[in-house]
Parts: C-alpha cells; sequence; structure tokens
C-alpha cells in the first residue's frame, strides 16, 4: 500500500475500454478532420493541525484530466492525473496509457488490464501494449508486457517492499461467437527475470518462477432450449528457473510446446475444468454446473485465486406476479482435499440467491446470499466519513478472503408531488471473514456487520434537499470486537438558476473495543460548487475533524483543518 504521502496518480487508466463506433474513410475530406474533447481540473489542498505533528504537508495540489483525440474515426482516450507527492509502492501507480479504438480495432498502450478468462489472464495490471479486435463474429485479442517490476532485495530499511523479479508476459486469445454457439482459444505465458536483481536471497517466496497456460473454451446451443459450456486450461508452473531441465515432461501437452515452456525438476501441471448445462423456458431457466481446480492450480495472470475444490451446482431463475418478483440461485456441494493429502476434508453446501421485488412504484427491495469463496474489499462507510479530502485513500489494495456475504437493501418513497418528495433507505450487509481448518476457527477469522438508514426530504421549490443517516459497523474476532456508529445529516441548496450549489454536513461517530470507548470523531464538512456555461466549474471545500482517542499513554485530542480550492473546465474543438 502508498504510504500516507505517496503520490496519488500520474496517470489512471484502469476504467473499462470502450469501443466507439468509427469514421468511414470515405469522409475524409468531407468533415474536420481532427476533433477534441476533453477537461481538465486542478485541485489545491491546504491543511493544518492542533494537538499533534502535521500528517501531511501543509500545501499540495492534484491535478488530473481527460482528452479525447477524433481524428478520421480514430479515437485515441487519455486520462492522466498528477501530484506534488511523493511515492513508494512495489508497483507504483504512476501510470500512463492510451486506448486507441477505429471502428473495431481498440489499441491499449502504457497501463492497461485484460481478461482472458477467470483460469488464464484475469485482470492482472501490466506495462505494455494489447490489442483487442472483433471484426464480425471474430474477437482477437493479445497482450504483451510487464507484470511485475524488479525489486531489489533491502533487509535494511523497515517495512521495505517486497523483493521481487522482473516478470515479463504476453497472451493472445482467438474466438468465435454466432449466437450461443461459441468456441475460443487462450495462451497465456510469464516468466521471470532471475538476472534483473543482483541478489536473490534464500528464501523460497521469491523464487524465479515460469508459466503457460494452455485454455479451450466452447459453448453450443442443443435443441433450441439447451446450452451447453466448458473451459478446459491446464497451467504448468516451474516454480525454480535455475532448477535442471528434464527431457521428458511428465505431461504430454507441454511436452511438444517447444520453447514455450521448458519442462524442469521443479515445474507441475494442473488442471482446470468448468462446464454448465441450462435449458431456457419462456419464463424460467435452470441448468447444472461442474467445476474441478486441481490443488496448486494457479496462473500468473491473475491477483488471487482459489484451488483444490470440486463444486456442483444447480441454477435456476425465473419471475412471478408479471414480473413484479425475480429470483435467481444456485445451490451446489463443494469439496476439497482432492488429492487426499491434507489432514482433513472439508464437504459443505455451498450457494447463492438473489431476489428483487418491485411491489409498486413506491416500495422496491433487493436481497442477496452467498456462501461461495470471494475476495472483497472491506471498505467500512465511515472511510468516507472521516477522510479529509477525496483523494485519500486512492491506493487501497487490502483485499479480504470472503466465505459469506449477505446483503437487504429497501427503499420506499414516503411521498412524491410537484412541492416535496421524501424517501427512505435502509441497508444491511453481513460478510464473514472466517478462517476453519478441520471444522476449527483460526485467530484469522472475522465477520463484518454493516447498516446503514438514510431519510431524505426535497423541498422542489427551494431547490434544498435534507438528508439524515445513521451508519453502524461491527466486526467480530476471535479475541476483539470493534463498533463504530453515528448519526449523519446534510442539507444541500442550490442557487441561481442552480448554478451554485451548496452543502452542510457534520457527522459525530463514536468507536468501541470489547465494550470500551477508544474514540470519537466529529466533522463539520461545508461545499460550495459554481458553474459557468457548463464548461467552467470552480469548487471550494472546507473540512473540520475532531478526533479524541484514548490509548497506552493516555488520552489524546487533535483537531485537522482541511480546505480545497478547486476549478475544472470542459473543452470541446468541433
Amino acid at each position: 500500500m502508498l504510504k500516507p504521502c505517496g503520490l496519488l496518480f500520474l496517470a489512471l487508466i484502469l476504467s473499462p475500454f470502450k469501443i466507439v463506433n468509427g469514421q468511414n474513410l470515405e469522409s475524409v475530406g468531407k468533415e474536420k478532420p481532427l476533433s477534441i474533447t476533453g477537461g481538465i481540473s486542478l485541485n489545491q489542498i491546504a491543511y493544518a493541525v492542533d494537538g499533534i505533528d502535521s500528517r501531511r504537508d501543509p500545501y499540495s495540489f492534484y491535478a488530473s484530466g481527460n482528452i479525447n483525440f477524433n481524428l478520421y474515426g480514430w479515437s485515441v482516450p487519455l486520462t492522466f492525473a498528477y501530484s506534488n507527492q511523493e511515492a513508494s509502492f512495489q508497483q507504483p501507480f504512476n501510470q500512463y496509457g492510451l486506448h486507441p479504438t477505429y471502428k473495431w480495432i481498440t489499441g491499449h498502450i502504457g497501463w492497461a488490464s485484460m481478461n482472458f478468462s477467470p483460469y488464464t489472464l484475469g485482470g492482472h495490471l501490466f506495462l505494455g501494449a494489447g490489442v483487442d479486435a472483433s471484426p464480425g463474429k471474430w474477437k482477437f485479442s493479445t497482450m504483451y508486457g510487464r507484470l511485475l517490476a524488479a525489486v531489489e532485495p533491502d533487509s535494511l530499511t523497515e517495512n521495505s517492499d517486497v523483493p521481487s523479479f522482473r516478470r515479463m508476459g504476453y497472451g493472445f486469445k482467438a474466438a468465435y461467437a454466432d449466437g450461443n454457439d461459441q468456441a475460443a482459444i487462450i495462451l497465456f505465458r510469464a516468466k521471470d527475470d532471475v538476472s534483473s536483481i543482483a541478489y536473490v536471497p534464500e528464501d523460497e517466496d521469491i523464487l524465479p518462477l515460469e508459466n503457460l497456460v494452455l485454455s479451450v473454451i466452447g459453448s453450443k446451443a442443443i435443441l433450441e432450449r439447451f446450452i451447453v459450456n466448458a473451459e478446459y486450461a491446464i497451467s504448468g508452473i516451474t516454480r525454480d528457473t535455475r532448477s535442471d531441465r528434464v527431457s521428458i515432461s511428465e505431461n504430454r501437452i507441454f511436452a511438444n510446446v517447444g520453447n514455450l515452456f521448458r519442462p524442469r525438476l521443479s515445474s507441475s501441471y494442473y488442471n482446470a475444468i468448468k462446464s454448465g448445462l441450462t435449458y431456457q423456458g419462456n419464463l424460467f431457466s435452470v441448468g447444472v454446473g461442474y467445476e474441478r481446480v486441481d490443488p496448486g492450480y494457479r496462473t500468473l495472470g491473475a491477483y488471487f485465486f482459489n484451488n483444490d475444490l470440486v463444486n456442483y451446482t444447480l441454477n435456476m431463475a425465473t419471475t412471478f406476479f408479471g414480473g413484479k418478483l425475480n429470483v435467481a440461485g444456485n445451490l451446489g456441494l463443494q469439496r476439497d482435499n482432492l488429492d487426499d493429502e491434507k489432514v482433513s476434508t472439508m464437504e459443505r453446501t455451498v450457494g447463492s440467491l438473489n431476489v428483487g421485488y418491485a411491489a409498486n412504484e413506491r416500495l422496491n427491495v433487493t436481497a442477496s446470499y452467498s456462501n461461495f469463496t470471494t475476495f472483497t474489499n472491506i471498505r467500512s462507510q465511515f472511510v468516507d466519513i472521516n477522510q479529509l479530502t477525496p483523494f485519500d485513500n486512492l491506493d487501497t489494495l487490502d483485499f479480504t478472503q470472503i466465505s459469506q456475504n449477505a446483503t437487504v437493501n429497501a427503499n420506499y418513497i414516503l411521498s412524491s408531488n410537484e412541492s416535496k418528495r421524501q424517501n427512505l433507505n435502509v441497508n444491511l450487509t453481513f460478510q464473514d471473514a472466517s478462517d476453519e481448518q478441520g471444522g476449527i476457527e483460526q485467530n484469522s477469522g472475522s465477520q463484518f456487520y454493516m447498516a446503514n438508514a438514510a431519510y431524505s426530504l426535497s423541498l422542489v421549490p427551494k431547490n434544498m434537499t435534507i438528508t439524515a443517516a445513521f451508519n453502524y459497523n461491527r466486526n467480530e474476532s476471535v479475541s476483539i470486537e470493534t463498533q463504530t456508529l453515528g448519526p449523519t445529516l446534510a442539507i444541500s441548496k442550490s442557487l441561481f438558476d442552480r448554478q451554485l450549489r451548496t452543502t452542510l454536513s457534520t457527522s459525530w461517530n463514536e468507536s468501541f473495543t470489547n465494550g470500551s470507548q477508544v474514540s470519537r470523531v466529529v466533522n463539520v464538512r461545508a461545499n460550495g460548487s459554481y458553474s459557468i456555461k457548463k464548461k467552467h466549474n470552480l469548487n471550494l471545500s472546507m473540512v473540520v475533524v475532531n478526533r479524541e482517542s484514548d490509548s497506552e499513554g493516555g488520552a489524546q485530542a487533535f483537531t485537522e483543518f482541511t480546505g480545497t480550492l478547486g476549478y475544472s473546465y470542459n473543452f470541446s474543438s468541433r
């Protein structure tokens, strides 16, 4: 994670890539050859604190913008950001990139992220180049770039970056789709450069790796109503590229791939398969699924991966009451210890359920539950409530493995007419990150409970909205229990034909650990935004946060002030 004074972003090109329609070359000379659209913004941030040492620079700035060049149908979007603060991170966020598009071809140059399939290349960030092309029913994707930067070992610096070799990778996907009939082949390869760092410590966690993944995907419609689909992937992993080569591979496929993968004594081979059969009715669908992932299966094209599991699932989706009630879910059995090498075997029922109910124009309720294992970022609403600027916590990369997740959301419109609108919203969330081994709960387990209730009143003639909310968070682990709760009140009003928008809000939240109060945070925020001709926007915000906390050294109280003055401009030259 970036240090608090880390560089926010030199460029941020991580949004989904959108293919736009290109201009016909016959229009060359008939229309304007070049058009430029986009916007720029500059925010200046002043900071002061009383009661503790300053935790950030008294002055900083944050500049960002997006520009799109369109030249005879070629679309070249560019997004950038820059700050005067410094950074320290293994895979730094000094990211920049271009994603030019022309008709059915999109290029990715610089920092990019692509997704071939979950078992091959699954959203890993890389610095290099890539292409997505969709000519007709075909689709081709390819990439080449650096997956990890070389980081030298540093045992003298506390909290130093984790050492790593420079990791290069490339991949290719070719797919054909005609309705429900689809086929695709994927190749992904990555290898660490053992010479990229001067000193290789005797640590098994940073051995130089090599990986080749091959995958085949298919889908076919049978008798109009049935759809069968499957993916089979095989991954070869060499845990140490310095180990001796072997002349005969234990896997026939990898014995005939030439220089794409060279079998060694430390090489292992793993399989993953996922298939399903679905029947599509007029008002419902039902299907069965099967997934098996070998113990040890991994790909260097994904950050996280679950292996050593087999899933048997039954899924369905249907509607009731003329479409007012929508229900979708699946139920199955999951088992691990596929090679019988673990001391114990876990068998459990897994499933998910999603329900949406639109009772009438006023009431809408949604609910979901899942106990499939996923990776997610646990982000409390109090992170946003107590942050000093919109640029805080941009570098959060902490992911937690969640085994259960349940959410209920209800929205009710109390009244709605030309003069007044009232709305009530309630949201409840439960997440279980417990870790069990042999049925015994481990110390790493945690349960997260989050609740939010909000009431809003809009006075239409006065262009005023009043919102009152109450937030509650609870985190339970084996040896500690924490709670944070408190109300928030906000008033917003528009003036001068909605050119000036003002907001005043305050919140009070208290935190408890094992029943004892440990902190109290009170903040007041004021914001004003003035728009001129929809192109120019001036923004001024001020935040005062007072924090009181109890620690082993006694009570501590301090107050922080942050003021942000911003300007943004949206332009177009067509």
